[in-house]
């Protein structure tokens, strides 16, 4: 399969998750810069972290109006799979695809560490290689990563199941101590109600390989991978 990665100006975890689709997992991966119109052909999209066009205004506030992500939405809108990894999560909240923002964390800090995270739910393109209540020992690194919605959003995000991660503590439960941005039910990852478009916040490219600390980070590019494989061969079969 083939990732896309959105490099817009600013980002700084493009390379990274280039890296990891393709020297890690294995697949083709290109660069796709933000004033392109298309995709070229993408089997799955990438947006990666990073402080694109300096996060003025607000996070994601003018990469939304990149022309890539008219490609990007009408790829997500045909139920292509679109991932994004902190600013790129970000980016998908200003530009509607996820519902929510990002505020700034509660004690006004930059955090940057690896921490916990529960996998919630396995039927997403991004998750389908993990197992339910899975912990993921994966980086963060965010000043406006504080997940909000309103109380009827996030009634709505848990009753259909659609937070794909949440921070834990070292007991693998939600808790305050767990929680390290102040994030609504200390939710870390989301879904759109398709389940094709996947933001979270932690890092999963930067922690694909042992040496970084954690791997557990790949299992999100091979869900990936898993699940073009057997869209690919349902294909195949109702042919």
């Amino acid at each position: 399969m083939k990732f896309a990665v959105i490099v817009f100006p600013g980002s700084n975890s493009d390379y990274d998750a280039f890296h990891a689709a393709s020297a890690v997992v294995g697949e083709q991966a290109s660069l796709v810069w933000h004033k392109d119109t298309s995709l070229g052909g993408a089997d799955a999209v990438i947006l990666p972290g990073g402080f694109a066009h300096g996060d003025y205004l607000r996070t994601g506030a003018i990469a939304r109006f990149s022309p890539i992500m008219a490609a990007v939405s009408a790829f997500a809108e045909r139920g292509g799979p679109v991932l994004g990894i902190c600013n790129g999560f970000q980016v998908l909240l200003e530009a509607g695809l996820l519902p929510g923002a990002m505020v700034r964390n509660r004690r006004i800090k930059f955090v940057s560490r690896i921490v916990p995270v529960r996998v919630e739910v396995t039927d997403t393109p991004f998750t389908s290689a993990c197992s339910e209540g899975q912990i993921l020992h994966l980086p963060i690194a965010h000043g406006e990563g504080n997940y909000f919605a309103e109380p009827e959003v996030v009634e709505t995000l848990e009753r259909e199941r659609r937070v794909v991660f949440r921070y834990v503590g070292v007991d693998g439960q939600p808790s305050e101590a767990g929680n390290p941005n102040g994030s609504v039910h200390n939710i870390a990852g989301i879904c759109n109600d398709a389940r094709n478009v996947v933001g979270l916040m932690p890092h999963p490219e930067r922690a694909s390989e042992p040496g970084m600390g954690s791997a557990d980070g790949r299992v999100v590019l091979e869900s990936a991978v898993r699940a073009f494989s057997e869209r690919v061969a349902a294909g195949r079969a109702s042919a």
